[in-house]
């Protein structure tokens, strides 16, 4: 299975390098479309290779570390070639195949092409190094390797952000690379400490020594570097001020892939590194983290409600960015409960993030693609946007990503956000139980304003009239791509959410390990 692995993560970088060769030929419109559809290919290919991971995966022992690959890669830093995959890594490389695949085949039909954008083959290129860097974080099993695959994503998102964007793309290119820049540098230094001080940067090693070796004040400074490196990534509150920007600007695929996967590989840092590797750090800052994480949850939710609002000019791209706050502030709380059940509800809360907003986000590319604007209130006008009478298949499924996001018992987005306010009511011990109860109300607060918020959203872009004039012409409904494209989405939200044993499962016995130091 490590042969799987390797050739998982060596395919879409054979296909970035692909694209700098001169074979598909000088015509620019044919060269265009067939890297796009090599685009399509290999992300399908690295698809069915997470896949096959996944099926020869030993259900049974879900905590050990397995298809792994361990061999001497800079022996003067002591650095290894470390790779490998257990019940926490797989789901999120899975969730990464898939979306880099659905991103591919909407952008055969919808790639951007935005002012001066350059050509495809750079697009492609970019998009599976992209790919690269995604599915390394999940993989790597080396503190400098986990580093060096959190930076590689970063270029290729400046770009298709910068170049391929719309609106104020480059200030928040700009924006997006500066803030995640100066997080990942101070993460190097807390990953730099503890190699220094443990004499390894292998991560299972020093999951194994559980903090052994590392004094109190050592974990306390390495985990605040980390934890604020990994928080900007997350985003936690406030250090979220890069995200609704870069968003905004963002073509439809760079916001799936943003928030579907960018998003997680912060709050994987903190549950694969910070856990295991500086427990008594990580407890010593655990209270602080659930309070950021509970004041995200609520302002992310005030945020949405004032963009929601008529007369407020709110951007429905921005208004998912910013309800990615109050979602992942869900995560994080699960987290700083330091529980089996809180971390494993963030673990469960981080795919279904990433199935329902990666949804929204196609969903509001498409009508913004329609309306040429994802403005509330041009789209809603007097009566609403009438999206069930113009486009019906977008209006139902635009309402189901909706109900989705804001937690309704049987769908993916339930699970994760009750875990991890289970969490919060019971911490583990030497927290403040006081303290955590207050967060989990303030959590609790959290999903009342988040369900407001979207039936908000639902009523003025959903409802209304559809024999008022449209500010568009004729709106077309699903389009066979987008229905490709978005229906595995909806399906795999409706089966985590009816089934959730699937993903928790695996995630239980390896969190547990992690926790434990076992």
């Amino acid at each position: 299975m490590n042969v799987v692995l390797i050739a998982l993560l060596a395919l879409p970088l054979f296909g970035a390098a692909l694209t700098l060769a001169p074979v598909f030929g000088p015509d620019r419109a044919v060269a265009g479309r067939r890297a796009l559809r090599l685009n399509s290919v290999v992300t399908g290919a690295a698809l069915l290779l997470s896949v096959a991971l996944a099926a020869g995966f030993d259900h049974d022992s879900p905590a050990r570390m397995q298809a792994t690959t361990d061999v001497s890669w800079i022996p003067a830093l002591h650095v290894r070639l470390h790779l490998g995959v257990d019940g926490v890594s797989l789901p999120l490389i899975v969730l990464t195949a898939l979306l880099t695949f659905l991103c591919a085949l909407y952008s055969e039909k919808r790639l951007p092409d935005g002012e001066n954008a350059p050509s495809a083959q750079a697009f492609v290129g970019l998009f599976l190094l992209l790919e690269v860097g995604m599915l390394a974080t999940f993989a790597v099993l080396d503190l400098l390797l986990f580093f060096l695959a959190f930076e590689i994503v970063l270029i290729p998102m400046y770009f298709l952000i910068a170049r391929w964007g719309s609106g104020a793309r480059t200030p928040a290119a700009n924006r997006f690379i500066l803030y995640t820049l100066l997080g990942s540098a101070v993460m190097l230094l807390g990953f730099l400490l503890i190699g220094s001080k443990a004499g390894t940067f292998d991560m299972q090693a020093l999951a194994a020594g559980h903090g052994h070796g590392l004094s109190h004040t050592t974990q306390v400074t390495a985990a605040l570097a980390i934890m604020v490196g990994l928080a900007v990534k997350a985003p936690a509150w406030p250090l979220h001020s890069w995200l609704p920007d870069a968003h905004t600007a963002a073509p439809t695929v760079g916001s799936v892939l943003l928030a579907g996967v960018l998003l997680k590989m912060g709050t994987y840092g903190l549950v694969r590194v910070l856990l295991p590797v500086v427990p008594d750090g990580t407890a010593t800052l655990a209270p602080y983290l659930g309070a950021f994480a509970a004041v995200g949850i609520v302002y992310g939710s005030l945020a949405c409600l004032a963009l929601a609002r008529s007369g407020a000019k709110g951007d429905l791209k921005r208004l998912i960015a910013y309800s990615s706050v109050g979602h992942m502030g869900f995560v994080l709380l699960g987290i700083a409960s330091l529980t089996p059940v809180g971390v494993n509800g963030a673990l469960f809360a981080n795919i279904a993030h990433g199935l329902i907003t990666g949804l929204l986000f196609f969903l509001v590319g498409a009508v913004k693609d329609r309306y040429g604007t994802a403005d509330l209130d041009t789209l809603a006008g007097a009566t609403g946007a009438a999206l069930y009478g113009r486009a019906p298949r977008i209006g139902a499924l635009l309402a189901f990503a909706a109900v989705a996001s804001l937690g309704l018992p049987g769908l993916a987005g339930f699970w994760g956000e009750l875990l991890a306010m289970f969490g919060a009511f019971d911490p583990a011990a030497g927290l403040s139980r006081p303290a955590f109860v207050t967060y989990m109300v303030l959590a609790g607060l959290g999903t009342l304003l988040t369900a407001a918020y979207l039936l908000i959203v639902v009523k003025r872009v959903c409802m209304g009239d559809p024999a008022q004039p449209a500010p568009v012409g004729e709106v077309p409904d699903l389009r066979p791509y987008e229905a490709v494209s978005w229906t595995p989405l909806a399906a795999l939200t409706l089966v985590a959410g009816l089934w959730p044993a699937l993903l928790l499962g695996l995630s239980d016995p390896a969190v547990k390990h992690l926790l434990g130091g076992g």
